[in-house]
């Protein structure tokens, strides 16, 4: 498993349509599952689940993704998961990393930064 949380400015609902056409445009083989979109209060929820199959280790790992915005303020958190091999041995051949690092990458460029 690997996790992210990166904070920016801008609106939710660009911010969320902009990270699913990139991901979109990262791989062949990346896929946005499903999205559900809530408001609590000011903030309004979005979150996208996206699949990718990674063939150097024939196996698929999972992305989810939560952008959180109220105003403009924007919190994005992102955890891989699922890209492990076997039942006993679960070696992922860095195939969660791998796909958290895409959103790092796709979000840099709207300057976000990491939250620790």
């Amino acid at each position: 498993m690997a996790k992210l949380s990166m904070q920016g400015k801008g609106k939710g609902e660009e911010i969320t349509a902009f990270i699913i056409e990139e991901m979109g445009r990262s791989g062949m083989t990346v896929e946005l599952i499903d999205s559900v979109t809530r408001q609590i209060g000011n903030a309004t929820v979005y979150i996208l689940v996206f699949e990718k199959y990674y063939m150097r280790s024939s196996n698929r790992a999972s992305l989810t993704v939560v952008v959180t915005a109220e105003n403009e303020d924007i919190i994005v958190d992102a955890i891989g998961a699922g890209g492990g091999q076997g039942v006993v041995f679960k070696w992922s051949w860095g195939a969660e990393e791998s796909f958290v690092s895409s959103i790092e990458n796709i979000l840099a460029g709207k300057s976000f930064t990491r939250m620790e």
